[in-house]
């Protein structure tokens, strides 16, 4: 199981908001493949996922805003 965090984003930066999940709960994603899309009040990105495996939950849907170090996603490997 690997846990999918809001890593930290730049100075002054201490959250983001999920724009776009490039893969939902139950599909299976490959690793460094994007994963999710994020916007900061001064950034769009593209986060990519640390691990090969299937999403086994999200912890956010699209719209949230989520805090720096907080987890976004459950992947389980294999």
């Amino acid at each position: 199981m690997v846990k999918v965090v809001l890593p930290e984003l730049g100075e002054g930066i201490s959250k983001a908001t999920v724009s776009y999940w490039f893969a939902k709960t139950g599909e299976r994603v490959k690793e460094k493949e994007d994963l999710v899309e994020l916007v900061t009040d001064k950034a769009t990105f593209n986060l990519p996922s640390p691990a090969t495996g299937v999403i086994s939950e999200t912890m956010y849907n699209e719209g949230d805003v989520v805090e720096v170090g907080q987890i976004l996603a459950i992947i389980n490997e294999g």
